[in-house]
């Protein structure tokens, strides 16, 4: 937590940031997300202020190892998401990692699993003291965790799937959120940020 002046004490944030497309969907049916452009200015100008976002084999690659993370340090996966094909054992391990998940085990010790109030262990995340936290996918887990979802940051790709793992994937109440923020690359792909009202 944050104290801030007059007593009033700001929490973390709990931030739904991932790409999707036109129609909604964060990944196909089988959980892969070859659709989605990974080339274009968007790449550069994103990585530029999210680059504590990308897995930290690639931030080796690009050099950005001792690059300090600015906006998150937990990130919060769940089980297909940290399961995707050609996963990593510890794919942000720059990050303190969690996967919500009553199936996976066997994980490194810098990943930490959740297998039971998730909406409880994520409001005790928020109230510590730190950077925002990350919900990286998956759908299922978003809605669930919706009431908690302080802010979106969506890349919406110029592609549709017809089919796939839906941004909020199962029963959530209706929440409404604000624009706070617009940019449209070259590529096509747009990002957008809200704000939870």
């Amino acid at each position: 937590m944050v104290e801030l002046t007059e007593g009033i004490i700001a929490l973390r944030k709990l931030v739904y940031y991932v790409a999707v497309t036109l129609d909604g969907f964060i990944a196909a049916e089988d959980g892969t997300f070859d659709g989605f452009l990974f080339e274009g200015d968007h790449m550069e100008g994103i990585n530029a202020v999210y680059a504590d976002t990308l897995p930290t084999q690639f931030r080796e690659a690009l050099g950005l190892q001792d690059t300090p993370n600015r906006n998150f340090d937990t990130v919060l996966m769940g089980r297909n998401t940290y399961q995707v094909p050609g996963g990593l054992a510890s794919p942000y391990a720059h990050l303190r990692q969690f996967v919500v998940s009553t199936q996976v085990t066997g994980t490194p010790p810098d990943v930490e699993v959740i297998n039971s109030d998730v909406v409880g262990r994520v409001r005790s995340l928020k109230a510590e003291d730190g950077l925002d936290i990350w919900l990286c996918g998956g759908g299922k887990l978003a809605a669930a965790l919706l009431p908690e979802i302080d802010r979106l940051l969506l890349k919406i790709h110029p592609v549709a799937f017809g089919r796939g793992i839906p941004l909020f994937d199962g029963k959530a109440g209706i929440r409404k959120f604000q624009r706070t923020d617009a940019r449209l690359f070259e590529s096509g792909v747009s990002f957008m940020s809200f704000d939870r009202v």
